[in-house]
Formats: C-alpha cells, sequence, structure tokens
C-alpha cells in the first residue's frame, strides 16, 4: 500500500503539539505555547509561512538562515524531482559522484584561491572536518576559538562554543581548545606565538548577537595565522551563501582563508548538505595515501538530492541576482529601521551587513521605564525582547526571534527575495511594537509573568 502522507497529515494535525511532548522535546512545545508561537502551519511560499487558516506570516527567522532563496522555490523541487524521476544511482560508494564534482567546481568557482572540497551533512559536520583537516595538514593539536561563538553542538563544534549555556552538562569536551575574545588581534597573537595552534576558527560576523568586527581584524587574523603557521577558518555557515550582499561574509574585508565551512542556505531548505572548501596542500596532507582514500567520509554526503540542491540554488542565486539584492534591499532596510526606531527610550543600535541583521535594545532613560525593564532584565537579559517579538507575531504576523542566549537583540535573517512590501511592513511593525512597549501596555503584564517563570527556572537549576 502507498503511504498517503496528504491524508495521514489531514488526519493527525491536531495531535502535532501532543504528538511532540510525547515522544520529542516537550520543553520546545511549552515554550513556543508560553510565548503564543503554537501554530499549525499548512504551508510555505517564498517569504511566508501559511497556517491553516490561511493567515500568512512573514518569516524573518528562514530556518536560522536555511530558506534564503524563500520556501519551496521552485527551481530546486524541479532539480529534485529531476533526480527521483530519474532513478540514479546514487551513494555507490566505490563509485564517484558527478553531481558531487560538478557542485564542488561551482563552488569553488566563488573562492578561487581554494582547489579542493569535502561534502557532508549539516555545518556542524563541516566544523568537525575543519578540525580534522587542520590537525592532519598541521602536525598540530590546539584549536582556537572566540568567546560568543556558535559553531554546532556536536563535540567538536561544542568544544569551539563560546556560551556556557550549550557546553554545561556535556564535560569533559574535546582537549586542547582555547577560546579568545572576539575582534581582538592582539589576544589571538598571544596565543599562536607559541606555535602550536593547528586552526583559529572564526565566524567573520558571529551569528549569535550579529557581532561585526573592526574593519582591520580579520586582515590581522590572516597575518598572523600565515605568521604563525596557523590555518585560519572562517565559519561562513549562517553569514555565507550571499546572506550579507557577498558570496563569504569574509570577502566584505578582502580576506582569503585557508578553510571555508559553508551549510545552511546551501541546501535551498530541502535536503541537507554541508560542504568544506581548502587549499589543496591541506586536503592532500589528509589524504596523502591511497589507504587513506576513506579515512575521513560520511555516508549521505554525496548524495544526489544533496548536490542537485546545492547546484540548484547556486543557480537560482545566479539568474535572481539575489547576492546582490542582499547587499540594497539590506542597507535599505537597516536604514528605515534606523529612521523610525532612532530616539526610542528602548533602543540602542540597527547593525549588520546585507540581510543580517541585529536591533540591539537597553535600558531606557526615563525612570518611569527603569523599573520595569530593570524586573525582566534581571530574570533574563533578553527577556525584554520578547515583548516585542510576541505582538510582532500576534499582531503584524512577523516571526523573528532573538540574536542569542542572554542578549537583547533581535536578530532578522529575511529570505534574500523580500521586496519592498516585506521591507514597509516590517519596519512599521517594528516602529508599533517598541513604541508600543514604552507605554506599559497590557504586554507588560505577560512579561512579568515571563520573568517569574525564568527566576523560578534559575533557581530550580541552581
Amino acid at each position: 500500500m502507498t503511504l498517503d502522507l496528504t491524508s495521514l497529515i489531514a488526519a493527525r494535525a491536531d495531535e502535532k503539539f501532543d504528538l511532540f511532548e510525547k515522544h520529542l522535546n516537550g520543553q520546545l512545545v511549552r515554550v513556543l505555547k508560553t510565548i503564543g508561537f503554537d501554530r499549525t502551519y499548512a504551508g510555505a511560499e517564498g517569504a511566508y509561512l501559511i497556517d491553516r487558516d490561511g493567515t500568512r506570516y512573514l518569516d524573518l527567522l528562514s530556518g536560522w538562515g536555511v530558506f534564503a532563496l524563500g520556501r519551496n522555490h521552485p527551481q530546486v523541487i524541479a532539480a529534485l524531482k529531476q533526480v527521483l524521476d530519474g532513478q540514479m544511482a546514487g551513494l555507490v560508494q566505490m563509485d564517484v559522484s558527478l553531481l558531487a564534482g560538478i557542485l564542488a567546481e561551482r563552488l569553488i568557482a566563488h573562492v578561487p584561491w581554494l582547489e579542493k572540497a569535502f561534502f557532508c551533512n549539516s555545518g556542524a559536520e563541516a566544523i568537525e572536518a575543519a578540525i580534522k583537516f587542520a590537525r592532519a595538514a598541521t602536525g598540530r593539536s590546539k584549536i582556537v576559538y572566540c568567546e560568543h561563538a556558535f559553531h554546532g553542538l556536536t563535540y567538536g563544534a561544542l568544544s569551539l562554543n563560546g556560551d556556557e549555556l550549550f557546553r554545561k552538562g556535556f564535560e569533559p569536551l574535546v582537549g586542547d581548545c582555547v577560546r579568545v575574545p572576539f575582534d581582538d588581534a592582539g589576544a589571538l597573537e598571544q596565543v599562536l606565538r607559541a606555535r602550536d595552534a593547528a586552526a583559529f576558527i572564526v565566524e567573520p560576523i558571529q551569528g549569535k548577537g550579529v557581532n561585526i568586527p573592526s574593519d582591520g581584524y580579520l586582515a590581522d587574523v590572516q597575518r598572523l595565522c600565515r605568521k604563525y603557521g596557523t590555518l585560519f577558518v572562517a565559519d561562513e555557515i549562517q553569514a555565507g551563501m550571499g546572506r550579507t550582499g557577498r558570496f563569504l561574509s569574509s570577502q566584505h574585508w578582502g580576506v582569503e582563508p585557508d578553510i571555508v565551512c559553508l551549510a545552511k542556505a546551501l541546501s535551498g531548505g530541502f535536503v541537507p548538505v554541508g560542504a568544506l572548501l581548502t587549499r589543496r596542500w591541506i586536503f592532500e596532507k589528509l589524504f596523502d595515501r591511497m589507504d587513506r582514500a576513506v579515512v575521513h567520509g560520511s555516508t549521505f554526503a554525496k548524495n544526489d538530492l544533496a548536490m542537485a540542491a546545492g547546484l540548484a540554488t547556486l543557480q537560482v542565486m545566479e539568474d535572481e541576482r539575489l547576492i546582490e539584492r542582499a547587499a540594497t534591499v539590506g542597507e535599505r532596510l537597516m536604514s528605515e529601521l534606523r529612521s523610525r526606531l532612532e530616539g526610542r527610550e528602548f533602543f540602542r543600535a540597527v547593525r549588520g551587513k546585507g540581510m543580517m541583521i541585529a536591533i540591539e535594545f537597553g535600558a531606557p532613560r526615563s525612570l518611569k521605564l527603569r523599573g520595569a525593564y530593570a524586573m525582566l532584565d534581571a530574570a533574563s537579559k533578553g527577556l525584554f525582547c520578547q515583548l516585542i517579538l510576541i505582538p510582532l507575531f500576534q499582531r503584524h504576523h512577523i516571526l523573528a526571534q532573538v540574536a542569542g542566549h542572554n542578549m537583547p537583540v533581535i536578530k532578522l535573517l529575511p529570505p534574500l527575495i523580500v521586496g519592498d512590501a516585506e521591507v514597509a511592513h516590517l519596519c512599521a511593525a517594528f516602529e508599533a511594537e517598541v513604541r508600543d512597549a514604552e507605554s506599559l501596555g497590557g504586554i507588560w503584564e505577560l512579561g512579568r509573568t515571563l520573568a517569574g517563570q525564568a527566576l523560578k527556572t534559575r533557581a530550580r537549576v541552581a
């Protein structure tokens, strides 16, 4: 009997949250219900999610950056259908993949100083590969990473995570990993001068907080890595693939990393795919003899669906000029947000590159508002943002979230296809809700509830 997915989904749609709470992550269900994000989506198109009542939600999360092309792009769907209809001979293992070779060629065309590619299933897996490549190529073990970094949640990647929330309870982590401040070349040199560091792994723009380096930082990173024989690894998993208005975010500063890690948007939003791009000599240190041809790999990494999704994504980006669009529309969006929010009590700054944008808030000036803000801040540094995000979702049908744990920053990762109508809508909505927060209106009741829950949770953990 053929599985009828349409009927199965229709028959059991009302069980979604119960099933997830029973068999998967019940705490996530509680979070969604507490903040009112518990919707049942029936479909998605472009920049929008569509619930079963037909309400359209502008998606500024983009699956943490996965849906750069928007959701369900027809060209990616068409490519995947061709693979399925073609009944191709994939994952033979004792063979090589033509589609993988073509995708590697097209990726490397965007970063011509690199020559080799390794495919995997996720960003975290690309980071794991980078650690192994760096240690094998240099004969060294130390890996240097930054405070506030997020490189994934598998053990090697977690060992480079700069947020204690993610690390706590999972120790001991991978050894010989050293943390330095982000955007501090002097601190980096202090570690590198011992000449025992295999790699410095850094997000050129940090995803947690959308932290942008000073203009000379990455050039200094490249110079120091070359001086001390350390590989410069750029984690472009979220910021790459055109999101910031360049193919790689590091290209804004004219540097040429030794290893680049990609994932998220490369999938087109369908089939998981990650990639590591590197210099030939590094690659050949790992795969240096025939008996080591399989010394590192991943069973499903070069599957034809994933390779086709990557090829279709690159084609759409080129056809629709999405990298250029990210630069121009992103700049317009940031300018409009600054104009509308400037002078508001809680507003501090808008920063970003292209379509990777942060809106930062902070303590208000007026005495009337300080006490209310302090209550939320004492419970959790990012809790005030929910007083903006919840009504954005409920009143304006805009989905967004905080930029990271314990920080008063909202991050926007719009699909690169958004246009003038979406920019106008989200800017007007943000202005309305930031203004409303200053009135100490009804949403503050929810704020007090969330603060109380956060404090109780902290007490239980302590």
